[in-house]
């Protein structure tokens, strides 16, 4: 890890981990070969542009109206709920990739926090990876969506939206099968799959140089936002 690039350490905050969780998705085939840890944290960049860019596509339903909880209701409201949930754990804003996180932190996000339509499967995939995560999930789900103590009711209120519980069991259940209910469309979209996710980073390019390089060409390109000097700034004499 000597050689990782300061930055790529300061995005990744544990390397290690995540080089790790890489080589668990290579062996389950998620992808042929693994994007590097500069790779990767390009990847993290991109997050952090979806965050500042579309942040709408986060914590939000288009589908379902809030539940009829008072909490639930005041929860809708994105700067009332963020404490709480990076309070509990449910959020770790540190590990935008979701690779560093352990099984326990990722069951806890998926079971705290709201994804709307199937934008679960990216976590799902990565528990999946682990030996009994999708099982512990299930039961956590099955708990919440059932369960009247504080700890239920909070975790529903936190989730905002009528019916996530309900979809969320149901989703676990397909995935211990390998179906994780995306379409095509859905596969090729990182915000919603970890595989395409991977693959967005492996297209990336793999050093700080090359980075660099693709700047100065205007062919580093975000969710269709080109950064960089694109070709229509550059001199006549250059273009």
């Amino acid at each position: 890890m000597n050689d990782t690039p300061l930055l790529a350490r300061l995005l990744l905050i544990r390397p290690a981990r995540v080089q790790a969780a890489l080589q668990r998705a290579e062996r389950a085939g998620l992808i042929a070969h693994a994007p590097n840890l500069w790779q990767v944290s390009l990847g993290v960049l991109r997050m952090l542009h979806r965050t500042a860019t579309r942040p709408e596509s986060i914590g939000l339903s288009r589908d379902r109206a809030p539940l009829r909880t008072l909490a639930a209701r005041l929860l809708r409201f994105r700067p009332l709920r963020a404490p709480l949930v990076i309070g509990i754990g449910a959020v770790t804003p540190w590990d935008l990739s979701g690779l560093v996180s352990s099984p326990e932190t990722l069951i806890r996000h998926l079971v705290g926090t709201h994804h709307d339509r199937h934008q679960f499967a990216y976590d799902l995939q990565i528990l999946a990876l682990t030996e009994g995560g999708l099982e512990r999930l299930g039961q956590e789900a099955r708990t919440t969506r059932d369960g009247q103590d504080f700890r239920a009711r909070l975790f529903r209120a936190l989730c905002v939206f009528e019916g996530y519980h309900e979809a969320l069991v149901t989703a676990v259940e397909h995935a211990r099968r390998g179906d994780f209910l995306l379409d095509a469309a859905d596969r090729a979209d990182p915000d919603i799959s970890f595989e395409a996710y991977l693959a967005w980073c492996r297209a990336q390019p793999e050093t700080p140089a090359a980075t660099l390089a693709a700047l100065r060409e205007g062919s580093f390109r975000i969710d269709g936002h080109t950064f960089g000097r694109t070709p229509s700034s550059l001199p006549a004499a250059a273009a």
